[in-house]
């Protein structure tokens, strides 16, 4: 992330909020004290002051504030929907792995079902965790990645080269690559360039707003527009923050495998199998 995205991140959501409505509070007063000043100046002057296209202008404006708005709204739901499916996708690759891992002779049997139940207890605390929680979360995933191969090699050499031995690799390995997806899709992020920018339309949106009002008209409605305007902003940040946001990719199907593996520890599918020693060397 860059430099202005790192700081938007660590500010809470609620301050975001009322900043964003400070900025259009402020600037839709500044837009309404300019015309003022412009009304007296040109009652001054003796000249008539000429209306009847702020009207059309704001509309414009607003207009286009909503189709930016929208547009940031569909990159980050985006961004967060391949996060939701890639929890899917590494539940069911670990849970792939796990029911391959039940035909390896002992003790890599027991050994790698442990690691995978391990792994997946890891993954449901690093989905839900805080940022500050993360750190040691992600070390210890790493970790668990590195003993989760090691004992697939060992495995491997203890069955050789068989059928299982190669759907064992294959799954294995799509159960790394996908803790690389997930980590590269927490850092998609939208960037904070665009946030910024979003921020300055609606501020002159606003100041547009204050300009064109009346002394009495329009300022109920022009509150009600700050609000749903501060409302969505809010809302687009929350779903952008994979970590310390409220609205977080589902860890269901994760927590799902975990009770799974719980009610199916080693042994589980051996009720009709013959006792399977490894192959003598």
């Amino acid at each position: 992330m860059t430099n202005l995205a790192e700081f938007l991140d660590k500010l809470p959501i609620l301050l975001v909020g009322f900043l964003m409505l400070a900025t259009m509070t402020l600037t839709a007063t500044a837009g309404y004290v300019l015309r003022q000043r412009v009304r007296r100046l040109l009652t001054h002057k003796g000249a008539k002051e000429e209306g009847g296209a702020e009207g059309y202008i704001v509309s414009a404006v607003i207009g286009l504030v909503a189709l930016l708005l929208g547009f940031t709204f569909a990159l980050a739901v985006g961004r967060f929907e391949t996060r939701r499916a890639l929890v899917l996708q590494e539940a069911n690759a670990i849970g792939t792995s796990y029911l391959r891992v039940q035909g390896l002779p002992e003790p890599h049997r027991t050994r790698m079902s442990q690691i995978l139940v391990n792994y997946t207890n890891n993954r449901v605390e690093l989905g839900t965790a805080s940022p500050d929680k993360m750190a040691p979360l992600i070390v210890a995933s790493d970790r668990l990645l590195v003993e989760l191969w090691a004992g697939t090699l060992a495995a491997t050499d203890a069955i050789g080269n068989s059928a299982l031995a190669s759907s064992l690799h294959s799954t294995v390995n799509e159960v790394i690559d996908m803790d690389s997806a997930r980590k590269a899709a927490r850092k998609v992020r939208v960037p904070g360039e665009v946030f910024l920018a979003l921020w300055l339309y609606i501020a002159v949106t606003a100041g547009m707003l204050g300009y064109a009002r009346s002394e009495t008209q329009g300022r109920m409605l022009a509150g009600i527009l700050f609000l749903l305007f501060t409302m969505s902003y809010m809302l687009i940040i929350d779903i952008d923050r994979p970590a310390g946001g409220n609205i977080v990719e589902s860890q269901g199907p994760m927590i799902e495998l975990r009770e799974t593996l719980k009610q199916q520890p080693p042994g589980t599918f051996d009720i009709w199998r013959k006792p399977v020693a490894a192959p003598a060397t």
